[in-house]
């Protein structure tokens, strides 16, 4: 009975995030979890093989598109540094477009990757993408200087606190489940406080 399957996967899902968002991981149990859905402990298992698999199935989609956003994000960078493109095409997408094309339409997600993984592999998430994309920062300044733009000296320990206080910042009003309007506001005050220190970091303006 293929759709009986997938509705009761559906529910076993819902009951799993609903779970993890009231209790986090490490008080989440499997016997509350079984309760939510309408089955047993052992009808869970036939699903996932533990707690840690559920988890793992309700953030890893959003983070496998973070990561993927990432990437083209990168390399559609360097593609407009190799066409001498201008300071409003370079700075035209920014964290905050990740925010709003990958977070938003997850926000459960969201929230159960940054406010609900103590004790999983993603408890650390927000400090490893940002040691990620501080690498990268790094070889794009670099990249910069080499092609004669004016960059500003930055260590390693002062770009991951501006990092993660920039990131901290975008992903704030999800956290905080922000209606809309108050979203919008907020960002476009990210936007205008950090990206002039961004770009005079680059030497770009």
């Amino acid at each position: 009975m293929p759709r009986d399957k997938t509705l009761s996967h559906i529910k076993v899902k819902k009951a799993i995030r609903e779970e993890f968002l009231e209790k986090g991981f490490e008080a989440a149990s499997i016997r509350s979890i079984g309760a939510r859905a309408g089955m047993t402990s052992a009808g869970l298992y036939r699903h996932y093989a533990d707690k840690e698999a559920m988890f793992n199935a309700m953030v890893e989609p959003l983070v496998a598109e973070i990561n993927e956003w990432t990437r083209k994000h990168r390399e559609k960078k360097y593609k407009l540094l190799d066409r001498n493109a201008d300071e409003n095409d370079l700075f035209g997408e920014s964290f905050i477009d990740l925010v709003r094309e990958v977070i938003l339409p997850r926000r459960e997600e969201f929230k159960l990757l940054m406010t609900c993984s103590a004790g999983t592999k993603y408890e650390n998430f927000i400090h490893e993408y940002a040691e990620e994309n501080q690498k990268e920062f790094l070889e794009a300044v670099k990249y910069l200087k080499d092609n004669g733009y004016s960059t500003v000296d930055v260590d390693v320990e002062e770009l991951h606190m501006l990092l993660s206080a920039y990131l901290t910042a975008c992903f704030e009003p999800i956290i905080h489940d922000y209606d809309e309007t108050k979203l919008d506001k907020y960002l476009k005050t990210i936007q205008e406080f950090f990206m002039p220190g961004w770009m005079r970091i680059m030497g770009l303006n």
